[in-house]
C-alpha cells in the first residue's frame, strides 16, 4: 500500500543547518558521491567520514543504512530518477545527483516518512550554489517518486541493479536464469553467521539462531554483535557460512604446520587454530593484522603473525597451506553492495595475474604430500575454476583432491563436476528469503604429489 503523500515545505524556504536528520542525509550523499567517484569501499569510507562528521550513533547508522540501500538498488534508483528528468541530470549540478539518489533510496526502499526525505533533500540542495539552481526540479522529481512508488517498484527486472558487465559475465557462465536469481538474492539484506568454538546447537538456542548444515550458526535477529552473549567471552566469531568452508576443506590436524596466506581479518586463522594446528598467519597489511591479533586475543587463541607479501613469503614447507587470494569480491555483493559499482572489468586481468603469483608461491610452501586450498570470494570463473586449470597446467606436481558433499553438509549443488566448491548467493534455502543464501565462493583442494 502506498504511503499517503505529506505536505512538503516550499523548495524556496531557507535551509536550516541544524534541521533534525539533515546531518545524516548529508553524510549519506557524501558517502555515495565519494564511493562512486573514487571507487573506495563503503565500510572504510563510512568509518573515516562518520568519525570526521562527529554524528550521534543514530544519525551515523541512518546515513549508513541510506548509503547501503542506495548501492543495493542503485540501478532501480537511477532508472526511476532518469525517466522523470526530461533532460537528464544537470551536468553542472554539483551534489545534485548524490542528494537525489540518497533521497530516492529513502522514498522507495526505507521506512522513512516522505515529507522528511523530500524536505531534507531540498534543504541539502540549497546548501551548494551549483545544486541550489535545481531545487524546484529536484522537488518535483522527488514528489513524483513518492506518488508513483508502487508503480516504480512493480515488476522491476532484478538485473537492473547489476552493472552490465556483471550481467553479461554471469549470464555467460551460469545462464540467464541463474544470473537473474543471483541478482534477486542480492536484493536481500544479508544474514549474520557465526563460527562457534563448540556446541553450535546450544549457541543457536541462546542467540535465537539456526544451525546450518555446514555447522555455522545463522542468527534470526539483527542485534549488535558486541552486545550478544558469548562475544566478550570469545565463544564465537562472525564469519559468513560460505567463507568458513575453505578452512574446513583443508582438514587441518592437531600439530600440523599450517600457513594461512592473505589471512586478515582472521576468521580462517581462528578455525585452523581451533583444529589444533600450529598456524602462521601471513598478510601484507599491518592494520589488518592488528585486527586479526585483536580477534585472536578475544578468542583466547594464538598464532604466529607475519607481516609480509604472501607472493614473496618464504619459509620451511608447511603440511597445509590456505590461500584466500585477493579478488574482485563479486561474491560478496549482497553483504557489500558497493562492490558491484566500484569494481570494473579491467580489474580482472590484474587480479588474475596476482592470484597466479600467489598460487605459485603457495605451491612452493606446500611440502610433498601436503594440501593446498585455493579460494576466492568471486563469482567470476576467471578467478576460480580457470585460475586453477592454468595452475595445474604449469604445476604438474599438483593434482585436485575432489571435495565430497558430506564435507559441506551434504549441499551437493555447491560442488562442480570436478569436485570443486562453487557456492552461489541463491543457494542454501532458509526460513525466509533474508535467512537464505550465502556468499559466492570458489575453493579447490590440491595435493602436492
Amino acid at each position: 500500500m502506498a504511503r499517503p503523500e505529506t505536505t512538503v515545505p516550499s523548495p524556496e524556504q531557507k535551509p536550516l543547518d541544524n534541521a533534525p536528520g539533515l546531518a545524516a542525509r548529508r553524510l549519506a550523499a557524501e558517502l555515495i558521491d565519494e564511493i562512486l567517484r573514487a571507487g573506495t569501499a563503503l565500510d572504510e569510507t563510512f568509518e573515516r567520514m562518520a568519525a570526521a562528521a562527529g554524528l550521534e550513533p543514530a544519525d551515523a547508522g541512518l546515513a549508513r543504512a541510506i548509503a547501503t540501500v542506495a548501492f543495493r538498488r542503485l540501478g532501480s534508483i537511477r532508472h526511476a530518477i532518469d525517466v522523470r528528468l526530461e533532460r537528464g541530470s544537470p551536468r553542472n549540478g554539483g551534489p545534485f545527483e548524490p542528494i537525489m539518489v540518497a533521497a530516492a533510496a529513502q522514498l522507495l526502499f526505507l521506512d522513512v516518512p516522505d515529507h522528511a526525505a523530500v524536505d531534507l533533500a531540498i534543504r541539502h540542495l540549497h546548501e551548494d550554489a551549483r545544486s541550489s539552481r535545481y531545487v524546484s526540479l529536484g522537488n518535483a522529481v522527488l514528489r513524483r517518486l513518492a506518488r508513483e512508488r508502487d508503480a516504480i517498484l512493480a515488476g522491476l527486472d532484478p538485473l537492473i541493479d547489476t552493472p552490465e558487465w556483471l550481467q553479461e559475465s554471469w549470464t555467460r557462465h551460469y545462464g540467464a536464469e541463474t544470473a537473474a536469481v543471483i541478482a534477486l538474492a542480492h536484493r536481500q539484506e544479508p544474514p549474520l553467521d557465526l563460527s562457534v568454538k563448540a556446541d553450535a546447537a546450544g549457541w543457536a538456542e541462546k542467540l535465537d539462531g539456526v544451525v546450518l548444515p555446514t555447522g555455522s550458526v545463522r542468527l534470526r535477529g539483527k542485534e549488535s554483535v558486541t552486545a550478544l552473549p558469548g562475544f566478550a567471552e570469545g565463544e564465537w566469531w562472525v564469519q559468513d557460512a560460505a567463507a568458513a568452508l575453505p578452512a574446513l576443506l583443508l582438514a587441518a590436524k592437531p600439530g600440523e604446520r599450517v600457513a594461512d596466506l592473505c589471512a586478515a581479518p582472521g576468521g580462517k586463522t581462528a578455525q585452523l587454530v581451533l583444529a589444533g594446528a600450529d598456524v602462521t598467519a601471513v598478510d601484507r597489511s599491518g592494520p589488518r593484522l592488528r585486527r586479526l591479533a585483536a580477534n585472536l586475543e578475544r578468542l583466547g587463541q594464538q598464532a604466529q603473525i607475519v607481516t609480509a607479501d604472501a607472493a614473496r613469503y618464504e619459509a620451511e614447507a608447511f603440511d597445509a597451506v590456505l590461500l584466500d587470494a585477493p579478488c574482485s569480491a563479486t561474491g560478496t555483493i549482497r553483504r557489500h553492495p558497493d562492490v558491484a559499482w566500484t569494481k570494473r572489468p579491467e580489474d580482472i586481468p590484474k587480479l588474475i595475474a596476482l592470484q597466479a603469483r600467489l598460487l605459485d608461491q603457495a605451491a612452493k610452501l606446500t611440502r610433498p604430500g601436503g594440501r593446498l586450498v585455493y579460494c576466492t570470494c568471486s563469482l567470476e570463473p576467471e578467478e576460480g575454476e580457470m585460475q586453477v586449470e592454468a595452475f595445474l597446467a604449469r604445476q604438474p606436481g599438483f593434482a585436485r583432491q575432489p571435495i565430497e558433499a558430506a564435507e559441506i553438509g551434504g549441499i551437493g549443488e555447491a560442488l562442480t563436476p570436478k569436485g570443486e566448491l562453487r557456492t552461489l548467493p541463491h543457494q542454501l534455502a532458509g526460513e525466509t528469503p533474508r535467512l537464505s543464501g550465502w556468499t559466492g565462493f570458489y575453493a579447490c583442494r590440491l595435493i602436492r604429489l
